[in-house]
């Protein structure tokens, strides 16, 4: 739990509420949930797709939080999406409109 408050501490400014030791409330001041962490990860269900202004941006603050971009940036009808790997392997996406659309330049370290 601490690795997934860290990285979401990070890269979107979550504060956390802790329920136990297996599950906290978070909130980033747009958007609230809990994580609960007594299952592994399993890849190829829903894919939690979160909204930002600036994508690059928004794929900078992963990867320096400790994410991994999984799927570079592409467009589709009405935006542009990447999509990454939290630092526990779990697989979300990014996306914003077109006319919030940024030149994506992927940041490595």
């Amino acid at each position: 739990m601490a690795r997934t408050k860290a990285f979401c501490a990070a890269a979107a400014g979550s504060t956390f509420t802790d329920y136990g030791d297996s599950y906290c409330a978070f909130s980033d001041g747009t958007m609230s949930g809990g994580f609960e962490i007594s299952i592994p990860v399993v890849n190829g269900g829903p894919l939690i797709v979160l909204h930002a202004d600036d994508l690059a941006a928004a794929a900078g603050r992963v990867t320096d939080a400790g994410g991994r971009i999984s799927k570079p940036a592409f467009g589709f009808p009405g935006g542009q999406r990447f999509q990454f790997l939290d630092p526990d392997g779990h697989e979300l996406a990014v996306w914003c409109k077109d006319q919030e659309r940024t030149p994506f330049r992927p940041r490595f370290k």
